[in-house]
């Protein structure tokens, strides 16, 4: 683990400046997790001064980064406009490479950041040049269900990637995988904020050149807004890994809130199901929006998990994780028990066997986590067997990704 190679090399600087600049976020964590135990050491000293100073000012980066962000602004506004410039029908276009526009530019963003080379890179680099080539060929020739399981799963597959890269190469399913999962409530916090500035911003241009009788509403969105779009979130990653300090404190305070809210809300809702009328067997509005429901306590849960092994919190907040976690279980396999119902009884089907699979791969997950934690709450094991459970299962969720996107076509 880094905390054990951060013991064993205090006395090689090259060594840790090293495992710093590799993930410093991830440094920074297992560093002061066992600060406490090295504290008498000078080097170790100097280093907790360097990792918890906070600087007055916002970091904004060197002229190269913004070189960097320069030429992706290009790139991106250039592959946004590409329907235009080529006369392709947008609605063919974008549903296949919107979204693997986004995912390369966060992965540029972290091979630059941590200058990697193409001999880390280069599983990651086939993957996307793979994907990109698959949904712009062989989706033409599907439709239907088939076409948006494969929209949807091929970026899944490709995140996988991204986390790789975001490691440092390393398996996302490692002991550095759980930075991986924080980054993601940091990002998506940090992509509102900007969201919600550019959409005010947006609001107060067009209200101003409406003001002298300019309309300028059409050319605004069609080059301005659509162009920018996937710059957005490459930029809040970037602010993020550049100001940890901006949302560290923010993300916590959303989990604390909405942790407690959420489990009394699913308590309520599975508690009220029998009363509704409501069939999830026969019903498949009502059971794509209970699995719904499912994906969000999945994503709340984890990222609330991958709050609390940051630092202490309290045993009420704990017995709550515990909690949400024992009702996103039976969630789960109402869920699960539906699916294979409607299987039984209507046959076999993409979108069938998609969720099936997926729930089932949700369910191992939260038993794993739910299993972990509780031995976490009853002091039987240390909180890095609750990070190792988060992130155990993510190369099987890019696997489930990858047979669903390349296989099913073949099979359907």
């Amino acid at each position: 683990m880094l905390t054990k190679e951060i013991q064993s090399n205090l006395s090689k600087p090259a060594v840790l400046e090293r495992l710093y600049r590799q993930n410093p976020s991830a440094f920074k964590s297992a560093f002061l997790e066992i600060y406490a135990e090295i504290k008498s050491q000078e080097a170790a000293q100097i280093w907790h001064e360097r990792l918890t100073y906070t600087p007055e000012d916002l970091a904004w980066g060197h002229s190269k980064d913004w070189a960097f962000f320069g030429i992706w602004l290009l790139v991106a506004a250039f592959f946004m406009q590409f329907p235009d410039i080529f006369g392709i029908s947008p609605d063919v276009y974008f549903p296949r490479n919107a979204s693997l526009i986004v995912v390369t530019g966060m992965g540029a963003l972290f091979v630059f950041q941590q200058q990697l080379r193409f001999a880390t890179i280069w599983p990651a680099l086939i993957a996307l040049l793979f994907s990109i080539l698959y949904m712009n060929v062989v989706p033409m020739y599907i439709q239907g269900d088939i076409f948006a399981l494969v929209c949807i799963h091929v970026p899944i597959f490709l995140w996988i990637f991204v986390g790789y890269i975001y490691v440092g190469g390393a398996n996302p399913a490692g002991p550095k995988g759980i930075e991986f999962l924080r980054f993601h409530g940091d990002l998506l916090v940090m992509t509102a904020v900007i969201a919600l500035a550019c959409g005010l911003f947006s609001a107060l241009t067009i209200n101003l050149f409406h003001l002298i009788q300019w309309d300028i509403e059409k050319y605004y969105f069609q080059y301005g807004v659509v162009s920018l779009l996937p710059v957005i979130p490459v930029l809040a990653g970037f602010l993020v890994q550049k100001n940890p300090q901006l949302v560290s404190k923010i993300s916590p305070l959303i989990a604390r809130i909405f942790t407690p809210l959420v489990f009394v809300t699913l308590l309520l809702f599975l508690a009220a199901t029998p009363f509704s009328g409501k069939d999830l067997f026969h019903d498949r509005e009502y059971l794509f929006v209970f699995n719904g429901v499912l994906v969000g306590v999945m994503a709340l849960l984890l990222f609330s998990l991958s709050e609390i092994t940051k630092k202490s919190v309290s045993p009420f907040y704990q017995y709550v994780l515990v909690g949400l976690a024992i009702l996103a279980l039976i969630d789960n396999g109402l869920a699960l028990s539906a699916i294979v119902f409607r299987l039984a009884e209507f046959g076999i089907s993409p979108n069938r066997l998609a969720v099936l699979g997926s729930n089932f791969l949700m369910m191992g997950h939260v038993a794993w986590v739910t299993k972990k934690l509780i031995a976490f709450v009853r002091a039987k094991q240390e909180i890095s067997s609750v990070e190792n459970s988060m992130t155990l299962f993510l190369p099987y969720y890019g696997a489930w990704a990858a047979l669903v996107a390349f296989l099913f076509p073949l099979v359907f």
